[in-house]
């Protein structure tokens, strides 16, 4: 994997890898609140960045500005194309100080995604925790369609699964209502409430049990600050991710399909701007005219409890 820059602030220490401005490493305490990867790289997209789509495209293509476009299908379990294409590009470092680093990427396109971007992120660590801003600019000279997403997971020390099942593991979810899916994971339907049903996290204190998640979240919940939240408490300490107003859209992943000391050991809270499928369906997808720039922030934040 790529070089990786360093960060503290106050009682945060991050890692940021040049390959993808992927999120390495972020410590609170000393303790690991995102499950960190090393020189091997990530497992399950841990700590990337998902652009120009987050989650998933069917393989059947998808049309923009009067034309037909297909993505070369990278998830063999859907025979879908997964997380957009700049999480295995380096990005050059635009700015570093030691409680910041901007990493830029020039995306020039490919055949199944032939829109030119300028993408940069800044990660900085303050004393509150992690927060990470991303710009996109459409550098060619007509309309192009973007969505962006992240992929952290959050980590309380020990499974999330062993936490459960002694019942010291609550999850709060600020988002009114789920995606439905097919088997392949795309959209099957309109979001559905999850009003006091086994999906709706919104009480605070609820455990986490045996839910199976693989879930995209909307109709999200905001603070007075305009941000939606995640918090996973354990007995000690509690971590949180949350997302501004550009976000429309939570996944989340309880790792059951991975494998080994991996199953059911963290818990991937992914904002995105729009839900599965975006580029085919058109739902919150983002078009920038030949120039224009998105702005878009989420950050992860951790507290001891008691």
């Amino acid at each position: 994997m790529g070089d990786v820059i360093e960060l503290h602030a106050g009682e945060y220490r991050a890692g940021i890898d040049h390959t993808g401005a992927a999120l390495r490493s972020l410590t609170w305490r000393g303790r690991d609140v995102v499950w960190p990867y090393g020189a091997d790289g990530p497992t399950a997209f841990q700590g990337q960045v998902l652009a120009p789509w987050p989650n998933r495209v069917t393989e059947k293509g998808y049309r923009f500005g009067g034309a037909e476009y297909h993505l070369e299908p990278n998830d063999p379990a859907t025979g879908t194309a997964i997380h957009g294409l700049v999480h295995d590009r380096t990005w050059s470092p635009e700015s570093v100080s030691g409680d910041a680093a901007t990493l830029r990427l020039d995306f020039e396109g490919t055949p199944g995604f032939p829109f030119p971007l300028e993408l940069s992120v800044t990660h900085r660590l303050t004393g509150d925790g992690l927060e990470v801003t991303t710009t996109a600019r459409n550098r060619g000279g007509s309309p192009a369609p973007f969505g962006l997403g992240f992929h952290p997971y959050l980590t309380l020390g020990e499974p999330l699964s062993a936490l459960a099942e002694r019942g010291e593991l609550t999850l709060e979810v600020t988002a009114g209502a789920r995606q439905p899916v097919d088997e392949q994971m795309l959209p099957s339907g309109a979001p559905v409430p999850v009003d006091g049903g086994p999906l709706d996290f919104r009480p605070p204190g609820r455990g986490l049990g045996d839910t199976v998640l693989d879930t995209a979240f909307t109709a999200l919940e905001r603070d007075g600050d305009g941000r939606a939240w995640v918090r996973a408490s354990g007995p000690e300490h509690r971590v949180s991710l949350w997302c501004d107003s550009s976000f429309g859209w939570l996944q989340l992943f309880s790792a059951d399909t991975l494998g080994g000391a991996d199953h059911r050991a963290h818990l991937a809270a992914e904002p995105m701007t729009c839900p599965p499928n975006a580029l085919a369906t058109g739902t919150d997808l983002i078009v920038l005219a030949p120039g224009e720039s998105t702005g878009h922030t989420f950050g992860i934040t951790a507290e001891a409890r008691g």
